[in-house]
């Protein structure tokens, strides 16, 4: 239906109404009049329109012509031949009514045309405003939970009577690789520093897990992935009890079991 109402106020109809198309384009009107058969109402109204705006500025002839006109028409009968004085006279008159009309209704298209062409634009030029005024929201989002990030870890740092810190170091397969992992027997919250972390970064088929030592067995804490940009605290899985942590490199989404030749970090509490 879009594609329908959009070809018929393309103003094609009205240049078929009046005859100013090419034959190829004719042909083609005329193929969309049977595949769609509303727009035979459409061609109706478009006709009844251009026949009231002709009527509209129609010009009565004057009165001083009426004697001569049926002094002609009654010589004309007498000789039994026609007359072609009236006729000619109404003949004239309506094709430059009728032209004069056309060339209004072509300007009105040209104007409508014109129109169109400068509310596209107009409407593009809101649609880079709104994408832009997007992007700048998505930036303010980002920057306040970064905010946000930034002040939970001042307070965690600066709140050592409820968190322990917990430096994690680098094992032989990243003996630079540091990281702190805060954590609150309390509340059994364990939570990693990302502004901290100190590791080699992860492809999109690996992310690092974290594990928790209690009584020597790995109890698993959840993964996460290093982002250069990343600051802030991330919230682990919680747990009461641990004796140590440590960090392994796993497939993305994590292991069951630690991979312990893929030890990145650890360190006791």
């Amino acid at each position: 239906m879009e594609n329908l109402k959009a070809y018929i106020e393309s103003g094609v109809l009205e240049l078929y109404v009046l005859g100013d198309l090419p034959v190829s384009e004719r042909l083609e009107v005329e193929l969309m009049l049977k595949r769609h058969p509303e727009l035979k109402l459409e061609i109706l109204e478009i006709e009844k329109a251009l026949q009231k705006y002709a009527e509209s500025q129609a010009i009565a002839p004057s009165e001083n012509l009426r004697p001569e006109v049926l002094a002609a028409i009654n010589a004309e009968e007498i000789k039994h031949e026609p007359s072609v004085i009236a006729i000619s006279t109404n003949s004239n008159f309506y094709k430059y009514a009728f032209a004069a009309s056309v060339a209004l209704l072509l300007l009105s298209l040209i104007s409508l045309i014109n129109l169109q062409s400068e509310l596209k634009e107009l409407n593009n030029k809101i649609a880079v405003l709104e994408q832009s005024n997007q992007q700048f929201s998505s930036r303010v989002n980002y920057m306040e939970s970064q905010l946000s990030n930034a002040k939970q870890s001042l307070q965690i740092f600066h709140n050592p009577q409820e968190y322990t810190l917990v430096n994690l170091k680098g094992t032989a397969n990243a003996p630079t690789a540091s990281m702190t992992v805060a954590f609150n027997t309390q509340k059994s919250e364990v939570m990693i520093d990302l502004a901290s972390l100190k590791m080699p970064a992860n492809d999109k088929q690996h992310q690092y897990q974290l594990w928790a030592l209690v009584d020597g067995k790995p109890i698993d804490l959840g993964v996460f992935d290093v982002q250069n940009d990343s600051i802030g605290m991330q919230l682990m899985k919680s747990i009461q009890n641990a004796q140590a942590f440590a960090v392994t490199l796993e497939p993305r989404g994590g292991s069951v079991n630690p991979t312990m030749e893929q030890m990145i970090v650890m360190g006791e509490i």
